[in-house]
């Protein structure tokens, strides 16, 4: 009977803790920026750490918070720059470094050893591979980042030029770097159509 009284003490005394746990995640619930996860959503989700953070949330995280500016994102370009610069309200700046061509990762998979360190160092998973055998870059998600290059010990990892495909193609925005680019293309050829 005693051993009864026990259980009943310890099942009561646990509903009353687990009440109060409940009670309290809701009442001090702390919701996240809403402004971070704008930004967040801004950002090209390539966590390359160019921007000086371990990746796009905590870049953005910083950016809401006022302790980065809105130039740092270099994959971005200035299209994500001018989008967060009009989500925070401020002055657009000059990107960083100057916006280079994409590029993705080719691995020489006669060359490649196995070794599965370029696996590790990439940030969104798209080197397939096992130990010792063959490694190859699935291009459609490869970002460019060049951060499986320092740990290939063979140096069997090229940056290629990614070819820009009629689907993921885009008009450029007005104003911007890729649109005077355009234009300057535009009006050297335009001595040969006339």
């Amino acid at each position: 009977m005693e051993f009864l009284y026990a259980v009943a003490a310890f099942s009561l005394l646990a509903l009353v803790i687990g009440v109060g746990l409940a009670w309290a995640s809701s009442y001090f619930h702390v919701q996240g920026d809403p402004i971070a996860d704008k930004i967040d959503s801004l950002l090209p989700q390539t966590q390359c750490g160019q921007c000086a953070y371990p990746g796009c949330r905590p870049y953005a995280n910083a950016v809401a918070a006022g302790e980065a500016d809105v130039n740092h994102c270099v994959p971005g370009g200035e299209r994500t720059m001018l989008e967060i610069a009009d989500l925070m309200g401020v002055q657009p700046k000059d990107v960083e470094e100057e916006e280079a061509v994409p590029v993705v990762a080719f691995i020489r998979e006669d060359e490649c050893i196995g070794c599965t360190l370029c696996i590790k160092a990439c940030p969104v998973d798209c080197i397939i591979g096992a130990p010792k055998q063959y490694h190859t870059i699935i291009t459609d998600h490869c970002t460019g980042c060049t951060l499986c290059l320092e740990p290939c010990p063979v140096d069997c990892i090229d940056m290629l030029e990614k070819p820009e495909l009629l689907e993921h193609w885009s008009w450029p925005v007005p104003g911007t770097r890729r649109a005077a680019l355009g234009e300057e293309r535009k009006q050297q050829h335009e001595p040969y159509h006339v």
